[in-house]
């Protein structure tokens, strides 16, 4: 589901936030900070004010070997010894459920949405939010 700025939505789930709190022009290091805790429950509506583009996400050292072995083997496999093709072949298929869960996962879509009980969730995963 795409989030809209202006959209009404829910929270599809309880929440505990947790931390430290500080005012909004303090600074995290502030001699003010406090630990504190908040629960939300599922159901609380509020509207999106924000939608920020999709983050990737770090890639692993599995990933980036599988796009790396990948590239080699689609580019120079053709011309290697039967051999070498075959065990390139097979770390490619090695490291193919790394890359399937990468990219099952993909971007992260976060959004700012007011709630209409007054608090504020910034960067918070789209997904989890549903439409009002």
């Amino acid at each position: 589901m795409t989030l809209q700025e202006g959209q009404r939505v829910t929270l599809a789930a309880d929440l505990r936030l947790a931390g430290t709190v500080v005012p909004a022009e303090g600074s995290p290091a502030g001699e003010d900070a406090v630990a504190a805790s908040l629960s939300l429950a599922s159901g609380v509506a509020g509207t999106v004010e924000r939608v920020d583009a999709p983050r990737e996400r770090e890639q692993s050292h599995e990933v980036r070997e599988y796009e790396r072995l990948k590239a080699l083997l689609d580019d120079f496999g053709h011309q290697m010894p039967p051999a070498s093709r075959r065990q390139l072949e097979e770390q490619v298929a090695s490291l193919e459920p790394a890359w399937a869960a990468h990219r099952e996962h993909g971007p992260r879509v976060t959004v700012r949405v007011r709630l209409d009980n007054g608090f504020v969730l910034d960067e918070a995963h789209a997904d989890l939010f549903a439409p009002a």
